[in-house]
């Protein structure tokens, strides 16, 4: 613990030190004020509105077009098939022999044959459909916001996989046709559905933890055996010239929800270390014939937010570790982990009155199994106790995606707010170009966007919003 409290103190102290005070604007729609490079917010355009909560007219059946039906399109596909409510009506992707796999998925689930568009605009044709309420886009990152921005234009909400946008400038075009439209724009999120996060996130609401003071999260995932996948080799290519944290949302979305991001807190700025690229440079070089690499194999990052709490983020696809999200959550009064070790410890008095007959309650150490088991069930999530059996026989990452399509059509259905906003999806996509500013400028601290424009304050805290 001393060494991560000193390797963060050290962040901290590079950053402060690397640049002076107020030296005025950089020239790339940039300031640096009093040590901190400070992106241009653009003005909310006339005509434009808040998405803060927003709610629309309940649709009864959502009818629901997908575009991008190769690694992941195909799952949420066969995931709809398991969901009341829903028309799947038409099926986009660059290559028709995909379609056709989809279509496949629909006939063996006794769901009618959706209309089918293919080749480089395909998307477009879907989108101008006026029988569709939603569209599910599971393209390559570099397609996200066109279609995105294109579907909202056209009267549909979005859900967008993750990272919902790849620059500053995409994640306002996100938030500024959100507010245009009044559409909805979800980021597909599915690590803030897990069922550790989940239930962990009930125990903060329920104040289990105290006053959570600092949380992390991470992408580590060595991605060398999947690399041939990728169609066109674009997310090694995107990585080859992009430095920084470029896929941050799986650990930062469970850490955001816990702080009340936008519900009453902010991320207000970030620092920066990288390591050099060697076996990205390496995989890069015997791939594709490239002589450097961006991406560094190792970056971490600490966020502080307006409250002063921390966030300690992590990117790594290049090193042989196993499977790590680094998910944890630091409270006054307790603490969560779950990796590489799952678990929970407390000061006893916050957990006696849930475990009363238990003997080993040791705030020095993780709760045993069986406190853990009973702990858990006593603070499952309302979500997993109404649909945790069914999402375990659907599947999709172990069910966690498919909860995250059952509340989406859920929200839908009852004209609720959807879970995350497109503030989260702006929120989260950012830290790619805002790590590699920091990174590029000795780890020189970078504010983060206000993405809602002054409105983070007016919710009092993350909640899932129910119908009853």
């Amino acid at each position: 613990m001393m060494k991560k409290l000193s390797f963060i103190a050290a962040i901290f102290a590079v950053a402060i030190a690397s640049v002076g005070c107020h030296c005025g604007r950089g020239g790339d729609g940039y300031t640096i004020e009093d040590g901190v490079i400070v992106f241009d917010t653009p003005a909310r355009a006339a005509g434009q509105q808040s998405v803060l909560g927003l709610a629309v007219a309940p649709i009864e059946t959502v009818r629901v077009g997908f575009v991008g039906l190769g690694m992941r399109g195909p799952g949420a596909v066969e995931r709809f098939t398991h969901l009341d409510g829903v028309e799947i009506k038409a099926l986009c992707d660059l290559l028709p022999e995909r379609v056709e796999a989809s279509q496949k998925i629909l006939a063996a689930r006794n769901f009618p044959e959706a209309a089918s568009y293919s080749g480089e605009e395909g998307w477009k044709e879907l989108c101008e459909r006026d029988d569709i309420d939603l569209v599910y886009v599971c393209t390559p990152w570099q397609l996200h916001v066109p279609i995105a921005v294109y579907a909202m234009e056209h009267g549909k909400h979005v859900a967008v996989e993750v990272p919902a946008a790849m620059s500053l400038d995409e994640c306002w075009a996100l938030v500024d046709t959100a507010e245009r439209t009044q559409r909805h724009c979800m980021m597909l999120e599915n690590c803030v559905y897990d069922f550790f996060e989940l239930t962990t996130l009930n125990m903060v609401q329920q104040g289990l933890l105290g006053e959570v003071l600092h949380a992390e999260g991470a992408y580590i995932h060595n991605l060398e055996p999947f690399w041939p996948y990728y169609q066109g080799n674009w997310r090694l290519d995107f990585n080859q010239s992009h430095r920084g944290d470029v896929y941050a949302t799986h650990g930062l979305g469970p850490a955001c929800q816990v702080l009340d991001i936008h519900r009453g807190d902010r991320m207000k700025y970030l620092v920066a270390v990288d390591t050099p690229s060697v076996n990205g440079k390496k995989i890069a070089a015997e791939s594709m014939g490239a002589e450097t690499f961006a991406n560094g194999d190792q970056t971490t990052t600490l966020i502080k937010t307006e409250n002063d709490r921390t966030i300690l983020l992590q990117h790594n696809v290049y090193t042989p570790r196993p499977y790590d999200r680094k998910y944890q959550v630091v409270g006054t009064d307790g603490y969560a982990n779950k990796y590489p070790v799952s678990g929970y410890a407390f000061r006893a008095a916050q957990v006696s009155k849930d475990l009363p007959d238990h003997e080993k309650l040791d705030e020095h150490s993780f709760l045993p199994e069986d406190a853990k088991r009973a702990l858990m069930e006593r603070y499952k999530h309302p979500i997993l106790r109404d649909i945790e059996e069914k999402a375990r026989e659907v599947g999709g990452h172990g069910g966690m995606d498919f909860i995250m399509d059952y509340r989406l059509v859920y929200c839908l259905h009852h004209g609720l707010p959807l879970d995350q906003d497109v503030y989260d999806a702006a929120e989260w996509s950012c830290i790619g170009e805002l790590t590699a500013m920091s990174a590029a400028h000795n780890s020189a601290p970078v504010a983060v966007p206000d993405f809602t424009r002054g409105d983070w304050k007016k919710i009092d805290g993350y909640r899932h919003r129910m119908a009853e």
